[in-house]
């Protein structure tokens, strides 16, 4: 029988497994996105998986896997099993920031980059049978495209046919390298799964997402309280464990915002 502690290091690996399938690993985020997009010359030269990034309110927002290509193509790539955690706004909602957080947006905004945002989701969270749901503006009066450059995609990870995409999806369920169709992925999962280096890579990952986590839950709790003027810094540092630090720097911003 095991133990709760090796019950937990099985969730910690099993959770993150995919998210570090593409980490710093361009070879693998670049068979994804050549599958995904049925473009076989599609080449990523950068691949960060749990990437924060911050709305225009400067709260944080962490992406599963963001990623770029030789072209200066970007990705973003949400890794979803809940059908709720994929709607429709929630695209919308990725795919404004990744124009927001553009390092040179200067003033011309046709400088801004092609972006995709791909939802690769558990079940077929539209239910009309399609391996792949293509979002696009289009002008309604004669359906042309709009032609804005930023795309959404959909992935039906339920779709399992013997296509290059279903063995894709085939592989992303799969708990054990050895039946996996694609060698790329296969040798990745291997080496986060059966070797001792990769597992400790895997865990100190997951502490990190955890210790965030409650970072950002404290952050929050405090925002509220800074929101009620008869508590002081010192009282909402105490009932949210952030630094007295962190809690001056939080009322400035929000007096900033309220200016």
């Amino acid at each position: 029988m095991q133990g709760k502690d090796e019950l937990r290091h099985q969730k910690i690996l099993e959770k993150i497994k995919n998210f570090r399938l593409f980490e710093d690993d361009l070879e693998s985020t670049s068979l994804l996105l050549q599958i995904i997009l049925e473009k076989s010359d599609i080449q990523a030269v950068k691949s960060i998986s749990q990437k924060n990034v911050k709305n225009l309110q400067g709260r944080s927002i962490r992406l599963d896997v963001q990623a770029e290509d030789k072209n200066g193509i970007l990705y973003d790539i949400e890794i979803q099993r809940a059908d709720d955690g994929a709607g429709a706004k929630r695209a919308r909602y990725y795919s404004a920031l990744l124009d927001a957080n553009v390092k040179e947006p200067g003033k011309n905004a046709v400088n801004l980059p092609e972006t995709y945002v791909i939802f690769i989701t558990e079940n077929d969270v539209f239910g009309r049978n399609h391996p792949l749901y293509h979002i696009e503006r289009l002008c309604t009066e004669d359906n042309v495209l709009f032609n804005d450059f930023a795309h959404i995609i959909y992935v039906n990870g339920a779709s399992r046919d013997e296509s290059p995409l279903g063995h894709l999806m085939h592989d992303f369920s799969c708990s054990n390298p050895d039946d996996m169709k694609y060698k790329v992925l296969a040798d990745r999962a291997r080496y986060f799964k059966q070797n001792e280096d990769g597992e400790k890579r895997m865990c100190k990952a997951m502490e990190d997402l955890i210790e965030e986590e409650k970072n950002d839950r404290s952050i929050e709790i405090a925002e509220e309280m800074l929101k009620d003027d008869s508590l002081s810094l010192k009282k909402i540092a105490q009932f949210s464990k952030l630094p007295l630090e962190k809690v001056e720097e939080l009322a400035k911003k929000l007096q900033l915002q309220m200016a």
